[in-house]
């Protein structure tokens, strides 16, 4: 009866171990998730031939919580209006005006460089380089409304200028009749600094 009293009792401290065990990584899991890091499935060629449908990703929330995101950085975000992750580039900052002249992208901000002419507004605007579009890639503003002034917000694009839904184009809403074309802190999700699949790399 002893025997079985300590078998009974063993038994017991092994599941509370193992409920503990299990609490602990259910933990580590919802605050990884929520604080740090989520992943994702690319759907779509938007972003093109930067990330590919089915891509696996990971996106992080410490640079969108700390603002510390800058030009470049991809994020996945919801848009105003939507429902559905979108995957774009950040073209435009905080403060900036980003222009569209030529099939060539110009981004206006106070920061004197190399090459900038200065605008109307005060502000010096520079032709962004953009490594990452085909070299045939047409920037076409849409509704007839080539610059657009960047507050309380990102200007974002996708890589792949001929199928994307984005900023330029609004999110596929009127541009003209006052449409949100810019996403808010408070829209995003993170930024993208890992692909696990189907290649590892960091971003």
């Amino acid at each position: 009866m002893a025997n079985l009293l300590t078998k009974v009792k063993k038994i017991g401290l092994e599941s509370f171990d193992l409920i503990v065990f299990l609490i602990f990584v259910f933990g580590i899991i919802l605050f990884v998730r929520l604080f740090v890091g989520t992943p994702y499935t690319v759907v779509g060629y938007s972003m093109a031939s930067s990330f590919e449908p089915g891509d696996w990703i990971v996106v992080e929330k410490i640079s969108q919580r700390f603002g510390t995101l800058k030009r470049g950085d991809v994020i996945v975000f919801v848009p105003p209006g939507k429902n559905i992750p979108f995957i774009k580039r950040i073209i435009g900052l905080p403060g900036e005006t980003v222009k569209f002249v030529d099939n060539a992208t110009y981004i206006c901000n106070d920061e004197t460089q190399t090459g900038a002419i200065q605008s109307r507004n005060g502000q010096y605007c520079f032709a962004l380089k953009e490594d990452y579009i085909a070299p045939d890639a047409r920037t076409v503003p849409q509704e007839g409304r080539d610059e657009f002034p960047v507050e309380n917000g990102y200007f974002v694009m996708g890589d792949n200028r001929g199928n994307t839904t984005d900023s330029l184009h609004c999110f596929h809403a009127k541009c003209y009749k006052g449409a949100n074309y810019l996403v808010p802190n408070n829209y995003m999700i993170g930024k993208v600094f890992l692909r696990l699949l189907p290649d590892w790399k960091t971003f």
